[in-house]
């Protein structure tokens, strides 16, 4: 089974425990490992694939924990670059009593991973990269190696190349065009993506899904799925559109379980060439598509994404 390379930002989230205050009024707070490419490449780890990390972090005790919970995943961590001029990336976020949350990001070495240190990836080696940041198309290093990586994948014609562009509205309130633009480029040329209801309606200006999908299928080439929460996901896959149902759970945390969906389809396809991916009927996309809506829903049992990573198996496919 080939490796999955992800690609994008690792760093600390601090969460507030002081449940419905303010980040300026919260005292109490938690450390854990995040940032999405980080979580998608520990959730194929976790399930039996073999998945690497492109990203940078800080020489300061929080990068080398962060490369430790990796390893301890079983993420290679051969391309996480420990800098030593810039500290690691901190997301802090707290959950207001409206439901809204609080959030300020302090940016620091995941957004100087420079072209320089991308060229140095062997694309041969990968068959499928993930290119799943949240923070890389914001100005810096990152977001040129971001394009620079993509270059290189469409040199290719065996890698698969897959993208989740984990919109943050706090990351790109003021430059939402920016972000929009930089989305479709990607949209474009992969061959796998993943939305959200909210990132669907974004691309697209649609009102529905149901539009946004026909906007989608009709500007892109790609196997798409728009997660749907508890209701699961419609799989759109040669000119079709389906729901794929979701899975009745009692949900204690959300968080990750994007990144755990995304994190089951790519190591469904690891095994499989990108000539044998394109032939697959839409049937199996449906059986892969139901099987992450699984992990999706097992994250959601368990607070903290990582927390939850470590009760995911591939036996939940069974």
């Amino acid at each position: 089974m080939k490796k999955v390379l992800c690609i994008g930002e690792m760093l600390i989230d601090m969460i507030c425990t002081d449940k419905g205050k303010a980040l300026s009024e919260g005292e109490n707070f938690i450390k854990k490992a995040g940032g999405a490419p980080a979580n998608v490449a520990a959730a194929i780890a976790v399930l039996g694939g073999n998945a690497e990390l492109a990203a940078k972090v800080g020489t300061d005790p929080f990068g080398r924990y962060l490369v430790e919970v990796m390893q301890s995943f079983g993420v290679s961590v051969k391309y996480v670059i420990q800098d030593p001029h810039h500290f690691t990336s901190f997301a802090f976020v707290s959950l207001m009593i409206s439901g809204e949350r609080d959030f300020y990001f302090n940016r620091g070495a995941d957004g100087q991973l420079h072209n320089t240190e991308v060229e140095a990836i062997d694309i041969s080696e990968y068959s499928i990269v993930h290119f799943g940041s949240a923070t890389a198309f914001m100005p810096g290093p990152l977001q040129a190696a971001y394009q620079s990586l993509l270059k290189k994948c469409l040199q290719s014609d065996e890698v698969l190349i897959s993208f989740d562009p984990n919109y943050r509205h706090f990351l790109y309130q003021n430059t939402p065009r920016s972000f929009i633009d930089q989305a479709w480029n990607f949209l474009s040329h992969c061959h796998f993506f993943k939305l959200s209801e909210e990132e669907a309606m974004l691309l697209t200006g649609a009102f529905n899904i149901k539009d946004a999908a026909a906007v989608l299928m009709k500007k892109t080439n790609a196997v798409f799925a728009i997660t749907l929460g508890k209701e699961g996901a419609l799989l759109a896959c040669r000119g079709e559109t389906g729901i794929v149902h979701g899975i009745d759970v009692k949900a204690v945390d959300a968080t990750g379980a994007g990144d755990a969906f995304v994190g089951a389809v790519l190591y469904q396809l690891s095994g499989k060439t990108l000539n044998q991916i394109r032939m697959m009927p839409t049937k199996q996309w449906g059986e892969i598509i139901f099987n992450a809506n699984k992990a999706g829903a097992r994250t959601c049992q368990y607070l903290g994404a990582m927390e939850a990573y470590q009760n995911l198996s591939s036996n939940i496919f069974e």
